[in-house]
């Protein structure tokens, strides 16, 4: 595979990655649970699609208390999703159909049933005895730091084999690794040589500004009180200590530097209100190829000056970083019932596939929003997730975001699986399934493809510059430029009310929910090309 058409671009620069949530994509072995063989087996909808790359999220030997990012063995699959050749199947097929292969790497942690851990508990001296976060308790017994868990509680969990206590960012069950220490960096290292040498074109790295933390074990500040609802101890406080350690760059250098050995991509996930820096931090110079952060994916209200402050972020200059954008993932609320009400949503998922095929950067699709699937509502006896069991009502997104996907509309579960599936299918997705998408020519899904194959014959789309040129209450309007060719890309964020404007300078390339040449009905879109 070259550079993807695009001259000397390498093929990941402006790339569209689809991603799959294994859990919840195909069930090939009728067991209620998603596996490779599923995967693989539905590869030709993901490369029909346009995209790039398929990222697969965690399918690794886990106990599941975080559905796959609780890791036992990061060089194994666990055998609900099958085995090493059904991987390889699926990387030979994948690469047959043109797309590369993404994984999931969870480095910041490991499940508890890890036999790194289980070697590090058992002793202070023996050789895996620093490869977690270790601590002698205060005098009075209580935990070392103030920290507090993102899962609610605190960030401390006594063990009375090593007769210290433990640090986990998440759940319990996932103690954090010390990668401040150089033989942890280099097992990890290790992990990601061993899915290269299987074909592997790249990784996403999991949360990884919480990879490092403080050494002299200082407690986070409290954080201000914005007058915002906090339905976790976390919430109140500043992460200082435990995110975004000025370490960092330093050791997503290294990681670099080895992936570069085999020619591999990785995207950094950037978590937390200062993802914007993290993003920044990560990917200066020689360091990640990209990264993403949650401009989008936490926020409620997509609006012009939300979107025109993050790409500002992004100046188009030697060395300033590539990002990545995501709307929806299996961790957020899907972006259709965030962004629009329920009579709306077919018109929102239209607007957001042509808003983020336009962005400036590498652009993620998650499964299922290539249907325009709104967010599903499972109620609280059929959850799975443990911060929505551990904070409901007030968390209810990634249980809702994680449902089966739907390819038949006819079928029982929707042709996910021809047993109960693990989460209960969405409500209405039925409707929205792959097939019944795939017969009119007017459907997201239809449109999905035709944006996509619009930014992949658009240089512009894929590599130009972002120009602003208006970003009001409603209209955002912007330009992407490269060379000689211009585009101009305006979009109605509101759904209630039109936008007339004087932007429209050139033939349309593509027109959405009823667009014309200087009118926007509600969440309409238009991209056309700036004629001198």
């Amino acid at each position: 595979m070259g550079t993807g058409g695009h001259g000397r671009a390498p093929w990941w620069r402006g790339a569209a990655i689809y991603q799959v949530y294994p859990l919840s994509f195909a069930d090939s072995d009728g067991d209620g649970l998603g596996d490779l063989a599923g995967i693989t087996a539905r590869l030709d909808h993901v490369a029909a699609l346009g995209v790039d790359a398929v990222w697969i999220s965690p399918f690794y030997r886990s106990p599941m208390k975080d559905f796959g990012y609780d890791v036992a063995d990061h060089c194994d699959v666990d055998p609900r999703f099958g085995t090493l050749a059904d991987f390889d199947a699926l990387v030979a097929t994948a690469h047959g159909l043109g797309l590369r292969v993404i994984l999931d790497m969870v480095w910041s942690h490991t499940s508890d049933q890890h036999r790194w851990f289980a070697a590090s508990r058992a002793s202070r001296t023996g050789p895996f005895a620093s490869w977690y976060v270790w601590a002698d308790p205060k005098p009075d017994g209580t935990p070392p730091t103030n920290w507090q868990s993102v899962f609610g509680g605190p960030a401390w969990t006594w063990d009375a084999r090593r007769g210290q206590y433990y640090f986990h960012n998440f759940l319990a069950a996932q103690p954090d690794l010390d990668l401040h220490n150089p033989e942890v960096v280099e097992a990890v290292l290790e992990v990601a040589r061993f899915w290269m040498a299987r074909g592997v074109d790249g990784f996403r790295l999991d949360a990884i500004n919480f990879a490092l933390h403080d050494r002299k074990l200082r407690d986070n500040p409290p954080a201000p009180d914005r007058g915002q609802q906090r339905s976790r101890p976390f919430d109140f406080q500043l992460p200082r200590r435990t995110m975004n350690h000025p370490a960092l760059p330093a050791l997503v250098a290294r990681v670099r530097a080895v992936l570069d050995e085999g020619h591999a991509f990785a995207v950094g996930e950037a978590v937390g209100a200062d993802g914007g820096r993290a993003m920044r931090m990560l990917t200066r110079g020689r360091r990640l190829h990209s990264a993403y952060g949650f401009d989008f994916l936490h926020a409620r209200r997509l609006t012009p000056a939300l979107v025109a402050g993050a790409m500002a972020a992004w100046p188009d200059r030697p060395g300033a970083g590539w990002p990545s954008w995501a709307f929806s993932n299996h961790d957020s609320v899907r972006a259709v019932s965030r962004f629009a009400p329920a009579e709306s949503r077919d018109a929102a998922a239209r607007l957001l596939l042509s808003l983020l095929v336009a962005l400036r950067g590498n652009i993620f699709l998650y499964q299922g929003e290539e249907l325009g699937l709104p967010q599903a509502e499972v109620p609280f006896d059929q959850l799975r997730d443990p911060e929505a069991i551990a904070n409901w009502p007030l968390t209810l997104g990634r249980d809702g975001a994680r449902t089966p996907m739907p390819w038949r509309r006819d079928a029982a579960n929707a042709g996910f699986s021809t047993a109960t599936p693990w989460l209960p299918p969405g409500a209405g997705h039925g409707a929205l399934a792959v097939d019944a998408q795939e017969a009119d020519p007017g459907s997201v899904l239809a449109l999905a493809r035709r944006l996509l194959a619009l930014r992949r014959g658009e240089p512009a789309l894929r590599l130009g510059r972002f120009v602003p040129v208006e970003a009001g209450d409603a209209l955002l309007v912007f330009d992407r430029v490269r060379g000689r060719d211009r585009l101009r890309c305006l979009f109605n964020l509101s759904p209630g009310r039109e936008v007339v404007h004087r932007h429209s300078a050139g033939p349309a390339l593509t027109e959405v929910n009823g667009a014309e040449a200087g009118r926007l009905p509600p969440l309409a879109a238009r991209i056309e090309r700036v004629t001198p």
